[in-house]
């Protein structure tokens, strides 16, 4: 069975709707894995919100000591730990609930692997619903102590209980039009088993929002976020590491302030990523490659506080590597070659110049086109190793020159310039479509684009789920109808996204959550 077409009015609502069409109770494998895709994607966005809360809360406590600030702080920092504290048992309940669930429905270790019926239709009736003996009639609890926590947070000061009551994610009102008028039949009577624990994933993502817009009203009633520099680490340079008698010798020194608990700064050399070190620094390890002069470009990305923004800056790092025969061998972009592109490359050195030398490539699936004058263009297909042989005709000697073979990096999927987080719901409208940004890379004009993704909507204006398979990169009209209902406190994450690159290889990009404003 495909996945509906037209946006549903919550994603309970759609196991009715497939549960109705389905022949002798068999639920389709394509619908148990729409669930688990919705599962994952919560997952996700619930691990990023617990960031988030996490950089806020230490956020408070540094303006706590701040003499311009400590005042409010005292008064708000409390209030927001308190938020988090009491959210914790909830949460935790609501993950013992999905191993019981998981349990009731024949969960067992098979070859080292946790496996249990998805599409058991009872063991959610049994665990929810049904009174004992024949059940265990945990829906009604579990309800009580969800209104029970959102009670809590609103009566933590009345100021959240004035701007925040409305727009809390947690929700267990029934749509008018739902057949079963009770929470625990709504949300578990003859669900199917992966359904339920991604109802219950839900409800876990709504305790994180909750909690984070609390913690977000109090820390705005105190001020903006700080970052604190707790490392310091001697940046020291010169301007060459051999020198010849009587060289001047230049040194570049200073000290770098950096952020431990801060991750707005990444670093990638040639495109892969750096280590991040525990004093804030980074570091890359790798090999310099064949002979001849070379570039290493990295590409620093960082919060600048003055600006208010995240910047990019790039610095390339020459480097020359000898030959004990006089030739080079130089990539004209980088010292990689990449999958599915051009890799221009220029041969150099030795006797008898370009004409007397003969440049073949083995390994990488690679082929090699003659451009003229010592320049030529190297396609690869597999990644790992490739060595250019050049031999020199005179002699009939061969050296052999070894490159690293690469695909081109994943891009990042964007909606406008954002990568997900805090957005306003009117900004978020205005927005176009899905794009595909390729970063940390040093060859032009590569371009991905978009050919699908999945956009799930769900909170504030939004009380009931929607789910919206979408293809190419622009809105379609289903999505764009779900979008024109999205206002503050709407949760919408965007997963299953394809893109195409290079050669028409299809990449499924990292999933991007928004919580709009």
């Amino acid at each position: 069975m495909s996945l509906p077409k037209e946006p549903r009015q919550k994603m309970i609502n759609l196991m009715y709707l497939v549960l109705t069409a389905l022949l002798a109770l068999n639920v389709s494998s394509e619908i148990l894995n729409a669930f688990k895709t919705i599962d994952s994607s919560l997952n996700t966005a619930g691990t990023i919100t617990d960031t988030k809360n996490k950089q806020m809360l230490g956020s408070l406590k540094t303006l706590e000591e701040d003499p311009k600030s400590r005042e409010r702080a005292l008064v708000w920092n409390p209030i927001a730990i308190k938020a988090q504290q009491i959210s914790l048992s909830l949460i935790t309940e609501i993950e013992q609930l999905k191993k019981e669930l998981t349990d009731e429905a024949g969960g067992k270790v098979v070859d080292g692997v946790y496996k249990f019926k998805e599409d058991d239709l009872d063991a959610a009736t049994r665990l929810f619903t049904l009174p004992a003996p024949a059940g265990k009639n945990k829906g009604e609890d579990l309800k009580n102590k969800l209104e029970g926590l959102k009670s809590q947070l609103l009566a933590l000061h009345p100021d959240i209980k004035a701007e925040l009551e409305k727009s809390l994610p947690i929700d267990v009102s029934i749509p008018a039009n739902a057949v079963q008028k009770d929470f625990k039949n709504f949300y578990f009577h003859m669900t199917p088993t992966v359904a339920g624990v991604t109802l219950l994933s839900k409800f876990q993502n709504d305790i994180k929002n909750s909690v984070a817009q609390v913690i977000e009203l109090c820390h705005k009633k105190v001020g903006e976020v700080k970052i604190v520099f707790d490392a310091y680490v001697p940046l020291v340079g010169t301007n060459a590491t051999y020198f010849m008698p009587n060289e001047e010798i230049k040194i570049n020194a200073g000290i770098g302030a950096f952020s431990t608990s801060s991750n707005n700064t990444s670093v990638s050399i040639d495109g892969s990523p750096a280590t991040r070190l525990p004093d804030g620094t980074f570091e890359y390890k790798g090999n310099v490659g064949g002979t001849g002069s070379g570039t290493k470009m990295v590409r620093i990305s960082y919060f600048n506080q003055s600006k208010n923004i995240q910047e990019t800056k790039e610095y390339p790092v020459k480097y020359t590597v000898g030959s004990p025969t006089g030739i080079t061998v130089s990539a004209e972009k980088v010292k990689v070659f990449y999958v599915g592109l051009d890799n221009e490359i220029s041969v150099s050195g030795g006797q008898g110049g370009a004409e007397g030398k003969s440049v073949s490539i083995s390994g990488g699936g690679g082929s090699i086109q003659d451009l003229g004058n010592g320049r030529y263009n190297v396609r690869v297909t597999q990644t790992g190793e490739a060595n250019i042989n050049v031999t020199t005709k005179a002699d009939g000697k061969t050296s052999s020159y070894k490159f690293r073979v690469k695909r081109v990096p994943n891009p990042i999927a964007m909606v406008g310039a954002s990568e997900g987080g805090p957005m306003s719901a009117n900004a978020f409208k205005a927005q176009q479509g899905v794009r595909a940004e390729l970063r940390d890379f040093v060859f032009e004009g590569v371009e991905f684009n978009v050919v699908s993704f999945t956009l799930i909507a769900n909170g504030g204006s939004i009380p009931s789920m929607q789910f919206v398979v979408n293809k190419g990169a622009l809105f379609n009209s289903e999505a764009r109808s779900v979008i024109e209902k999205c206002g503050p406190g709407t949760s919408v994450f965007i997963d299953e996204i394809v893109a195409v690159g290079p050669g028409g290889e299809r990449r499924k990009l990292q999933a991007i959550p928004f919580q709009l404003q």
